[in-house]
């Protein structure tokens, strides 16, 4: 059994739920496809939700109908009878409809979850009625009664053992031989849903493939595979063919895009490698990532991580960093959801480098309660790794270095964004 996922990129467009049927036609395994929202449409409900939690329920409603709008488009394009498509989504729309006219925005996280997350609910209703109009006999689930997460809105934790019970359940591969599911959703032991993180449909689909013990997991992008660097913004890019599972984690940990932080774990407690494959040639083997390589990395990773804030505190009374500063400061900035990816301490002082996020002001509120606070926003955070003093100053030039981090092997620059 495999497991196929397809990211936004994939379903934005008529054309591109086309070439899932193709990629999936050729599939002679069981198979498990983990499907994102649809294109951008995860941004466009965030902006339903932020008029909904301003209580401007008119404004969330013709925002939900622009949404709307744009899946009725790509299935009047999509489907040789429309109408199979529309009746399959019509009920969920009707159920946002129901919760933005009647909901009171009382919790931003727990609403986006249960608002949201209907963007994964309706890209798999529709890929999953398009393969049964074209031919391919398959069974949707939704995976918000599979996935059993803990109440951490947002950032949900998957609870395994439980979660695979029902998975194992629903998923039986005697009764049908393809299962189409949502990537980033899931829900507690209530029912309420939560959702894994941006980007957790990388996630759900490892865990989906640790869950079922498949063979392989393989994310389908629009990239060649895994680049040694971002190719819109650095020129020369190659393709890394293999990576062991210890690279792809610290590339995730840098900031890579490719693969999400916590995909890794579940795949390597259970060794099932994972693939990287271009979604628009996908003849293209595309990397591998797997216990052991035969080749190690041998070119330069770069990782540029935007939107970066450089936050320092101080004791007020010019006291030590002690250990208990140091507990008091991480535990704000973890209650605060803030994503450290750097940290320098001097004998009074710890300067930390996290995302720029909604929680920001909350934390430096709180912070400034027990230590004196300043920052810098507006800063990347470069990660070299395989680095030479040619690459650092090639990438460095010309821009103001606030925080240096270097081994032999590797090194780190918090710079300001170029203007």
């Amino acid at each position: 059994m495999q497991v196929y996922k397809f990211g936004g990129a994939s379903v934005r467009s008529a054309e591109g739920i086309r070439n899932i049927y193709r990629i999936v036609s050729g599939v002679q395994d069981n198979l498990f496809v983990v499907v994102s929202a649809m294109g951008k449409t995860t941004n466009a409900m965030e902006v339903v939700l932020d008029c909904f939690m301003k209580a401007d329920h008119q404004a969330s409603l013709n925002k939900l109908a622009e949404v709307e709008s744009y899946h009725k488009d790509i299935i009047e394009e999509l489907f040789v009878n429309p109408e199979i498509g529309l009746v399959a989504i019509e009920p969920f729309f009707t159920e946002l409809k129901r919760l933005i006219s009647e909901g009171i925005g009382d919790d931003y996280d727990r609403w986006y979850d249960r608002l949201v997350s209907y963007g994964e609910i309706i890209s798999t209703k529709i890929v999953s009625a398009y393969l049964l109009e074209s031919g391919i006999e398959n069974t949707w689930i939704d995976l918000r009664g599979q996935i059993v997460t803990d109440s951490n809105y947002r950032e949900a934790n998957v609870k395994m053992d439980e979660s695979q019970a029902r998975l194992q359940q629903a998923a039986d591969f005697t009764k049908s031989r393809m299962y189409i599911g949502q990537g980033f959703i899931g829900a507690n032991i209530k029912g309420d849903p939560t959702t894994l993180g941006r980007e957790g449909s990388d996630y759900s689909a490892a865990v989906v493939g640790n869950l079922l013990n498949a063979e392989s997991v393989t994310i389908w992008k629009d990239v060649p595979g895994i680049l040694n660097a971002d190719p819109r913004l650095f020129e020369n890019t190659v393709l890394i063919r293999e990576l062991t599972y210890l690279d792809a984690v610290e590339l995730a940990y840098s900031g890579a895009q490719i693969i999400h932080p916590k995909t890794i774990k579940p795949l390597e407690n259970k060794h099932i490698p994972l693939y990287v494959r271009p979604f628009g040639t996908p003849e293209e083997a595309g990397t591998v990532i797997k216990e052991k390589t035969d080749n190690p990395i041998d070119v330069p990773v770069l990782i540029l991580r935007k939107n970066q804030v450089l936050i320092t505190v101080r004791p007020r009374d010019f006291s030590f960093v002690l250990e208990e500063s140091l507990s008091k400061a991480f535990s704000v900035m973890n209650k605060h959801r803030l994503k450290v990816s750097m940290i320098q301490s001097s004998a009074i002082s710890i300067s930390v480098c996290v995302d720029n996020s909604r929680y920001l002001s909350g934390a430096l509120d709180e912070l400034g309660n027990e230590f004196k606070v300043t920052y810098n926003d507006g800063l990347e955070l470069l990660t070299i790794r395989g680095i030479t003093d040619e690459i650092v100053q090639k990438t460095t030039d010309g821009r103001t270095i606030l925080l240096t981090q270097r081994t032999r092997r590797s090194g780190r620059y918090l710079m300001k964004e170029l203007a």
